[in-house]
Formats: structure tokens, sequence, C-alpha cells
């Protein structure tokens, strides 16, 4: 396929083709590469989005840091077991404003230090958010309460909030998981998980209990979603973009596991 020129104009008409409008607060999920060649990249996505949304808007996007967890859990799949322990002893302790996300894209590593944005403290599966309910929406992320009410996708679930997703599907959609953490399933489960933070300025490996992330059948789901429920999408260069209310796909979600797991 021909790769397309993608410019500043071209986003935001199809943002406004989509429905995303001022005062809105969404959380947004790109893959810049699925869209052409955006002419200044990752800055121009993130400046459509802002001046899409306005002042009495939020834009929120996930900035997990998901390598700093056990290497038990699997996350360090490329390294070889001996080398564990010393991953557990010496990986650095998570630092907002420093710490690299792990495979979340192009746009959302530039978003984590955009200068005016918030990120929450979560080691493993923090967000960042930019905008009216920035602090609310990343203020207090639980060690032991990443994706459920009163996390920052709880959050945008009582403001009524929107998912974007950009260039990617439902296996990136974030909000899936506050459905899971609401349903009640057989086999449903807790597990521990570990993480390095830091404690009075000290780091401490630090293991905490919480939900098990589970989310092989989102695709399934999101087709589902798609059959019975309003989305809104268009073209936007070699991709296409998406736009749904975050209650209407979380409340689904919560009905469609109860009957299907």
């Amino acid at each position: 396929m021909e790769r397309k020129l993608v410019l500043k104009k071209d986003i935001k008409e199809a943002f406004e083709r989509v429905g995303v409008r001022q005062g809105q607060s969404i959380m947004v999920h790109t893959s810049l590469g699925s869209l052409g060649f955006v002419c200044g990249g990752a800055q121009t996505v993130i400046e459509s989005l802002l001046e899409s949304v306005g002042e009495e808007g939020t834009i929120m996007m996930p900035t997990q840091s998901w390598k700093n967890l056990d290497p038990e859990s699997g996350v360090h799949w490329e390294e070889p077991r001996e080398w564990w322990q010393a991953i557990r002893d010496n990986w650095p302790a998570y630092v907002k404003e420093i710490t690299p996300t792990n495979t979340m894209g192009a746009v959302a590593e530039m978003f984590r230090s955009w200068p005016g944005a918030k990120r929450s403290d979560h080691p493993a599966r923090s967000v960042a958010a930019y905008g009216k309910y920035a602090d609310y929406l990343t203020k207090d992320h639980d060690l032991s309460n990443i994706f459920g009410d009163g996390s920052p996708i709880g959050k945008l679930y009582e403001l009524d909030g929107y998912v974007l997703l950009i260039g990617v599907g439902y296996d990136k959609n974030t909000s899936l998981h506050l459905a899971d953490a609401r349903a009640e399933y057989p086999g449903k489960h807790l597990e521990k998980e570990s993480s390095a933070i830091l404690v009075d300025g000290k780091r401490v490996w630090k293991t905490y209990e919480t939900l098990y992330v589970d989310g092989k059948d989102f695709k399934e789901i999101g087709e589902a979603f798609e059959q019975q429920k309003t989305v809104w999408k268009t073209e936007l260069g070699n991709g296409s973009i998406t736009l749904m209310r975050q209650r209407e796909l979380v409340d689904f979600a919560v009905e469609w596991m109860e009957h299907n797991r």
C-alpha cells in the first residue's frame, strides 16, 4: 500500500467527522505509523487533539511502563531466567517525570512529558492526562486498583467520557479492563505483581495484589459492540479512527463477559 501524507488539517477534519468536540474528555489510543506519513509526527497528533477538545476538554492516554513488573509474569520473556533476580534487584524505580513508556507508541511517549500534562503514580500501568480533569483523572492511582472503579479509567466513566482509537483496534482499548473489573464470570481471579517504586526516596521492590489482566477476547468484544451499538468511524491516511462513548462500551462489555466468559 502506498503511504499517504497526513497533515494537521486532515487530522482535525477527521476528528470533526467522527464527533470530537470542545469540552469532551477522551481516552486516546494511537498508532502513528498506521496512518502513513504524518507531517510533524506525534507533536502534530497531540496538538490536533488538544485543539479539538479545547480548554474545557481533557485528553488521556495510557503511558504504561509494564517492564517494571516481576520477570516471572512474562514481561522479560527475551531474557534468560538466571537474570531475573538481578532484574528484580536493579530495575529502576518508577519516577513519573522520567520513566519511559513500553510499547505505547510515539504519541503516548511524547504526551507523558507534554508541558502541563499530569501522569499517575502507578509504576506499571500509569496514564497521562492534559486538560480540565487531568488532576482528577491521574491522582490516587492505587497499586492494587489498576483499571477498576476509582482508577483513571473508572473516573473517565464517571465523567461520561469517550474513547478514541487512532489506527488501533479493540485489543488496545484499555477501557475494556474496567468492564473486566466489574463483570462476574468463572475464573476471574486476583494475582500478585511486583514493581520497583520509591518509598521515602529509596528504591523498594513492592509486591501488591491486583486483578489478573485479561484482554484476549477484546477484539471479539469490539466486533460485537460495533454490530449492536453506535460508533463513529472515518478514514485517516492509511488508517482509520473510531470514536465511542466509554460508558456504552463498558456496560456492553460487562454483559458480554458475563455471558461469554
